[in-house]
């Protein structure tokens, strides 16, 4: 096998989804908390998610010049929505059982307590490749 074909798409590793006790809240007939599905999310999924997020602000001082700004609460709530398989964030008894009418909201709802929404947050970008150290890609590309 040459170089170059380890490159080839059928040769690329494949991210299997994970699962993560998102809240101690909501728990099963043990007691135990439910386990939600999380998948990894594409690079280019999470440009659309960036682009969706992103506003041209004025620039101070400058008439008629424009910069981007992403709205990092709206993306970061964007991509944890995106990111979660189960439970099924779109679904409409769900969303009404909590009054609310997209995914983003609800997860806000179900995830009510802002020490899990963070450690949900750290968990799904760590999952996604943020927040990795270039020692760690490193150690992983090693083993």
């Amino acid at each position: 096998m040459s170089i170059l074909s380890r490159f080839m798409k059928q040769n690329k590793t494949v991210k299997e989804n994970t699962i993560f006790a998102a809240t101690k809240s909501l728990t099963d007939e043990k007691g135990e908390p439910l386990l939600w599905e999380i998948r990894h999310i594409p690079t280019k999924e999470d440009e659309k998610i960036r682009d969706a997020c992103t506003v041209e602000v004025p620039v101070t001082g400058k008439p008629g010049m424009y910069r981007p700004k992403v709205n990092s609460s709206k993306y970061i709530s964007k991509l944890l929505a995106e990111s979660v398989v189960f439970p099924d964030l779109c679904d409409a008894a769900l969303q009404d059982s909590y009054g609310v009418k997209t995914p983003e909201d609800l997860i806000l709802e179900m995830l009510d307590d802002t020490g899990e929404y963070m450690a949900f947050t750290a968990f799904v970008q760590k999952f996604n490749g943020f927040n990795v150290s270039i020692d760690e890609k490193i150690d992983e590309a090693k083993n």
